[in-house]
């Protein structure tokens, strides 16, 4: 069965665009308002930082560009987070094809991982997890031209350190593909000597620095919020004994889970499952290293400090392990069997929005049931009963002040919690329950 490049080219660009449509169009039809993590970052947005008290910039910036463009339209955010998914799929194809020098592994590859939940259902909420997962992409991506290239070229080592800091600007987890990279590399050049140190490697190092500056300047003068949150979030402080078995098996369970509709489409593509690893072979290590460590590390984590590891946390991390399935099992994929891979793939490619759908029409209490818009509208209406002024600040947590902020015409900024201070610093100000709406 030979199968032309073009074909395949093809055939992955119908794929991308049939995922983008049918994950803008699906939630845009059923819901009724954005989901709780989009909102948040629009209300920073609103009021944009080199960081907010949960997380650094970067999940912010992005949707504000959309919302200067666009406004408060809800389509536009589910295509938001879509356009970041499908930039991710193109890396790894692209990436892939170079690791096979064969497109149709390539696209395998990239259709493969369309099973596992993280790429799919979960996708129409973009936030910081969804944010990564461009940059994840690219970091791998120009980290394998450097580790495979004969010459290490300054652009390369430029652009590594560019969307490693992006990365590391959406989410602070973002550190254990680094780590995980450099640990490959520091392997390499100090402990088996096959490469030499190049000093361009130190580019690399010197652009995220330099893009990192305003943030960690941020985070010094906020007593490192965002990195108490983050730890908080963990349980860290209350662990006890029984906490560093107990996180760190429900980790690795719950890893199981999540790639088990994967591992059944794999099963549909091999003729037999034979394991032979060679850690001699280059590609593999790089395979292992940006796949299998990050996840080691990460259950590391649990293990030694027993935190609780949160499911949606992993997002990024297995991005490309369709790339790593097919080149453990080339030799034993069956060219045959890509008829039963291709119903298998077809049916949870259908599957995941149809119960998106479901989910969003049948059930009336999620966050995407909440009335933003009406809410909005009444709100203005009360403002202008008293007030001639227009509203430009809105005070509260980030939902319920965040949804006041991107559904009022005027976009006011979010300013966070209602505090008298800031009170006495408004014009004219209203209150309704905790949140406050004022004009300055």
């Amino acid at each position: 069965m030979t199968v032309n490049n073009k074909n395949i080219d093809n055939v992955f660009y119908i794929f991308v665009t049939a995922h983008i449509i049918f994950w803008t169009l699906i939630p845009s039809l059923t819901n009724h308002n954005l989901p709780l993590d989009t909102i948040e970052a629009l209300a920073w947005g609103s009021n944009l930082d080199w960081g907010f008290n949960k997380h650094p910039p970067m999940s912010a910036f992005v949707p504000e560009v959309f919302y200067q463009i666009f406004g408060s339209q809800d389509w536009v955010y589910y295509l938001l987070s879509q356009i970041f998914v499908i930039i991710s799929f193109y890396f790894v194809f692209k990436f892939s094809n170079e690791i096979f020098n064969n497109k149709l592994l390539g696209l395998i590859s990239v259709l493969l991982i369309e099973a596992i939940y993280f790429y799919n259902f979960t996708t129409p909420e973009f936030n910081v997890n969804v944010c990564q997962l461009p940059f994840w992409s690219l970091t791998v991506y120009y980290s394998w031209k450097i580790y495979c290239g004969k010459e290490i070229k300054f652009l390369d080592c430029f652009l590594v350190g560019l969307f490693a800091a992006f990365g590391f600007l959406s989410k602070y987890l973002f550190l254990y593909l680094l780590v995980s990279i450099d640990l490959l590399f520091i392997y390499l050049i100090f402990f088996k000597k096959e490469r030499k140190f190049d000093f361009k490697y130190l580019i690399t190092i010197e652009v995220f620095l330099v893009i990192l500056v305003p943030h960690l300047i941020w985070l010094n003068n906020n007593e490192f919020i965002t990195i108490t949150y983050g730890l908080a979030r963990t349980g860290l402080e209350q662990s006890s004994f029984i906490d560093h078995i107990k996180f760190p098996t429900t980790f690795l369970l719950k890893q199981v889970g999540i790639i088990f509709p994967f591992l059944i489409l794999c099963l549909l593509l091999v003729k037999k499952i034979k394991l032979d690893l060679n850690f001699k072979d280059k590609k593999l290590l790089f395979l292992f290293a940006i796949n299998i460590l990050p996840i080691f590390l990460m259950f590391l984590t649990s293990l030694v400090t027993g935190s609780k590891i949160r499911t949606m946390w992993m997002t990024p991390f297995y991005l490309y392990f369709g790339t790593l399935f097919v080149y453990l099992f080339q030799a034993h994929i069956d060219i045959k069997k890509l008829k039963p891979f291709l119903i298998g793939f077809i049916f949870f490619f259908f599957l995941s929005p149809l119960l998106y759908a479901y989910v969003s029409i049948s059930k009336d209490d999620k966050r995407t049931d909440y009335p933003g818009k009406e809410i909005a509208i009444k709100t203005q209406y009360a403002w202008d009963q008293q007030f001639e002024s227009t509203i430009n600040v809105v005070l509260g947590d980030e939902w319920n002040a965040g949804n006041l902020s991107y559904h009022l015409k005027s976009r006011p900024v979010w300013e966070g919690v209602v505090e008298r201070v800031k009170l006495d610093q408004l014009k004219d100000y209203m209150c309704l329950d905790s949140i406050c709406v004022g004009s300055r």
